[in-house]
């Protein structure tokens, strides 16, 4: 069976998507699996051992460029496809795999989708609460499941893998102390304050932990490093040097290197959360308007702390710099708590 995946376009869709060309091989173990995806995706669908290869989208995210599209779609009538599964929910996700006549074209009706689509599924959004859930759902014969309960057990969570050599030479080349155990803070989110811990709760929190000898990394991407910038100036001066702002510095596999160089990680509810969670890294993650109830970390090693149910399509804050008050009240007295009993444990594993 040689399958085409039309992926994701977001960071922790794309981690979460893993489970489902896990479950794929592991159901089908010869099936060839090739991820049309961002060319940024690239370093993390090159950490994935399922894939064989990773095909450029050249189109932007919001662009239908139907003529783009039927010309990919004939480019591809070549490579004989038996399968398609299409994981966004756009009308226009479909059209690539629809012009390229595969012959099996599985998704979520999404966007109203029947004809581009011809193993469509209907999504009950209640039996199906998870987004994993309803990525490696797309696996399997509609008629084997129909809610979550019918998915074989356990489902295989993302699994990114690192060498201690990447890790050594990567972590000498943005002068981490190998002296000195790191803490990962991941203090973006893509949508902007609201789903955000406030800077000055990372920084009380990195003001714990570096006299207790630990080094604090600050991951993100260029967007995010005033708000590392605004941690470290927050730090006494004489801390500050323990506190590297990486943010807009590294490219994302450097920083998937360089999350797996950490002993522990804290983070907002993002993209780069998930990738911890597919290192296996303690992780604390912090949960505001969105909801973990949909895309919790997918690891053991993880403590969610959120202070409120349900979710909350918000993108600026009810707070002074946009904050979202439910982040506000978490305090870092139980994030380094939480913290502090995970690195235990990890240790006496």
């Amino acid at each position: 069976m040689k399958t085409l995946i039309i992926g994701p376009s977001w960071v922790g869709d794309m981690m979460m998507s893993q489970s489902l060309y896990r479950t794929l091989k592991a159901e089908n173990p010869a099936v060839e699996i090739d991820v049309m995806a961002p060319a940024w995706c690239r370093p993390l669908l090159a950490r994935m051992p399922e894939i064989s290869q990773a095909l450029p989208m050249p189109l932007g995210h919001g662009a239908l460029a139907i003529g783009e599209r039927r010309h990919l779609g004939k480019q591809l009538r070549q490579e004989q496809y038996q399968q398609a599964i299409v994981l966004p929910n756009s009308f226009k996700s479909a059209l690539v795999p629809f012009f390229a006549q595969i012959p099996i074209r599985t998704g979520w009706r999404g966007e109203m989708r029947y004809g581009l689509l011809n193993d469509l599924r209907i999504l009950d959004k209640a039996a199906f609460p998870l987004m994993v859930q309803r990525y490696v759902a797309l696996a399997y014969n509609k008629q084997r499941i129909s809610h979550a309960e019918d998915i074989p057990q356990p489902i295989l969570w993302p699994q990114l893998h690192v060498s201690q050599t990447e890790i050594e030479v990567t972590a000498a080349e943005f002068n981490l102390n190998n002296s000195r155990p790191v803490i990962g803070f991941c203090p973006g989110a893509e949508f902007g304050p609201a789903k955000r811990w406030p800077h000055y709760h990372y920084a009380t929190l990195a003001n714990s932990l570096i006299p207790m000898g630990y080094q604090i990394a600050l991951f993100g991407s260029e967007k995010d490093r005033e708000a590392g910038e605004e941690i470290v100036h927050a730090l006494p001066a004489d801390l500050q040097h323990h506190c590297h702002n990486l943010a807009g510095s590294t490219q994302l596999d450097q920083a998937v290197i360089l999350i797996a160089a950490c002993n522990a990680v804290v983070s907002n509810d993002s993209g780069l959360m998930h990738i911890a969670a597919a290192l296996n890294k303690p992780l604390v993650a912090l949960y505001g308007p969105s909801s973990p109830d949909f895309t919790p970390p997918l690891t053991r090693d993880a403590k969610v702390i959120r202070l409120i149910t349900g979710y909350h399509k918000v993108r600026k804050g009810n707070a002074q710099q946009g904050y979202h008050q439910s982040l506000i009240d978490i305090q870092p007295e139980q994030v380094l708590a939480e913290l502090q009993l995970l690195l235990a444990s990890k240790e006496h594993q």
